[in-house]
């Protein structure tokens, strides 16, 4: 994990930060997802219809989006920060299905970097990339408040 000083945080505008490593999505992460949203589509957690109809049962899109900070804290980490807010979303697109038992990891480019109340609000592109797929399975730009302290 790479480490930056929240002071540099504006030099890295237009730069990719860096890659995650790779996480599988297993069927009892996406069955702990249903339960906790309450969305038991069968597409998601009836292994064997999903598996007959689609090939394999396929993660929420909302389970891939809310790994974002899971799999983010692998790839870099700002030093001299109190706190740091989810501000939210400018986009998201889910551009590929995640079928369960893939691998999936995320790709982090800083689009932008402005003074904000004392400190930066930063957005980033999150790419998650499909292990053995050419299109990703969903881009979004996030927006964050971090603050030095």
């Amino acid at each position: 994990m790479r480490e930056i000083p929240l002071a540099e945080a504006p030099s890295l505008v237009g730069q990719e930060i860096g890659v995650s490593d790779w996480l599988e999505i297993t069927q009892d992460r996406v069955n702990r997802f249903a339960d906790a949203t309450g969305d038991h589509q069968w597409i998601h957690v009836d292994v064997e219809r999903a598996t007959k109809e689609l090939g394999a049962p396929i993660a929420h899109g909302y389970l891939v989006v809310s790994l974002i900070p899971f799999l983010n804290k692998n790839i870099a980490a700002f030093t001299g920060v109190s706190r740091g807010i989810n501000y939210g979303s400018n986009k998201v697109r889910f551009t590929n299905m995640v079928p369960v038992g893939s691998r999936i990891r995320l790709r982090s480019k800083m689009l932008s970097c402005e003074p904000r109340g004392g400190g930066f609000q930063i957005v980033n592109e999150f790419t998650i990339e499909l292990e053995g797929e050419e299109r990703p399975a969903c881009v979004a730009e996030v927006v964050s408040l971090l603050y030095p302290g």
